[in-house]
């Protein structure tokens, strides 16, 4: 996950290790900790993730499948969730290594290169996400309340070129984590280690993957964490903007009684996109809340130690963690549930239905890439 490794101390209910809080010499302290949580926790945990595991990643080849494979499914909404489904993937391709550092958080014994590597894939792929949600929600906005606007704006070759410049964000964005994670000894241990002849103990089991010393002091932690408040707060502000609007702009429509079939049937259209892409937010929203709230308490943790906030700390990751898959997990779950036309196409890609596209589609919507970027986004999933 897009965590950072923790900076607490050991909890010491949870480290499977001897008490040290009497401690007077290097022997007293046994082995460095292997993990910060009790075995049955930590079982718990694997055993959901695992669970989340084939789920997210078979719904999200599908949703790449099914988009890259059917002409009727190349709407501007799907480039958007299909960008987002090449995020998720590589959110769960990285889910071993951050169930391994669970486990066995020291030694880190797979180098500094894996150690930074997957942790800028997690932070860019949840940056890429939530920009994804945020300008497909805006495209939404544009094609409900300015269509005549959306309809010269808004095009495949467009969409395809805003993805690209998203995911550059993201990756620029999360840039800052190969400076600011690497792999470093324990300060406590070796402090302890340092200048006793201990032939037992060894230095380099206290290893970890971890935040450097130096982002610590040169205030980059600081700037990371209000960069990951920016990429979370202001866009779920925007989008309850957005969607405030969009529904606003349909309730009136509603209540206009000389509507047209044509309009009525798109608006129709429309509402029911709207109420899946609402639903995908706020899973969204509630999967990622507790992830930001630890990480905030984290981060305060430097500033004022206590083991009230370090408990917190810790427990918050636990459940984000899991949320965090569960995230990564639930959109083609949400496509499949509410969207006729994603069920469709699914049954196609495993030939358990005809290999046609379904049945009323206009004809301007089987044309090139100009108009059509906007009336096939008012039909997508």
């Amino acid at each position: 996950m897009p965590s950072w490794p923790n900076l607490s101390e050991c909890l010491p209910l949870n480290c499977s290790w001897e008490e040290t809080h009497n401690a007077t010499r290097i022997n007293d302290f046994g082995v460095p900790p292997l993990n910060y949580y009790s075995i049955p926790l930590l079982t718990v945990i694997t055993v959901a993730c695992a669970m989340l595991f084939p789920v997210g990643v078979t719904g999200n080849v599908m949703t790449i499948l099914v988009v890259s494979k059917y002409r009727d499914m190349r709407t501007t909404t799907n480039l958007y969730l299909c960008s987002m489904a090449v995020s998720d993937l590589l959110i769960f391709l990285c889910m071993p290594l951050d169930l391994y550092r669970l486990w066995r958080y020291r030694p880190w014994r797979l180098g500094a290169v894996l150690c930074k590597l997957f942790l800028f894939v997690s932070e860019s792929s949840t940056y890429s996400t939530i920009l994804s949600i945020t300008a497909l929600s805006v495209e939404r906005y544009l094609a409900i309340c300015f269509p005549l606007r959306a309809k010269a704006l808004v095009t495949k070759r467009r969409v395809r070129a805003l993805i690209l410049i998203l995911w550059t964000v993201a990756l620029f964005s999360a840039g800052p984590v190969f400076i600011m994670v690497g792999v470093e000894r324990d300060s406590v241990w070796s402090n302890l280690g340092s200048g006793m002849n201990y032939t037992d103990f060894s230095l380099e089991n206290t290893r970890e993957c971890k935040i450097t010393h130096y982002a610590v002091v040169s205030g980059l932690v600081e700037a990371m964490v209000w960069l990951n408040s920016v990429f979370f707060f202001i866009p779920v502000f925007c989008l309850t903007v957005v969607y405030s609007l969009i529904g606003r702009r349909l309730w009136q429509r509603n209540r206009e009684t000389s509507i047209s079939s044509r309009v009525s049937h798109r608006d129709k259209s429309n509402r029911q996109t709207i109420k899946m892409l609402v639903v995908v937010v706020v899973a969204f929203v509630l999967c990622w809340l507790p992830f930001h709230v630890g990480r905030y308490v984290q981060f305060r943790s430097l500033d004022n130690p206590s083991p009230l906030l370090s408990v917190l700390s810790e427990y918050c990751q636990l459940v984000s963690v899991v949320l965090f898959y569960l995230s990564a997990a639930i959109n083609p779950i949400l496509y499949n549930t509410m969207s006729w036309k994603y069920r469709g196409a699914a049954a196609r890609l495993f030939g358990m239905a005809d290999n046609q596209p379904p049945r009323g589609r206009t004809a301007s919507s089987m044309k090139g890439d100009g108009s059509n970027g906007w009336t096939e986004s008012t039909v997508s999933f």
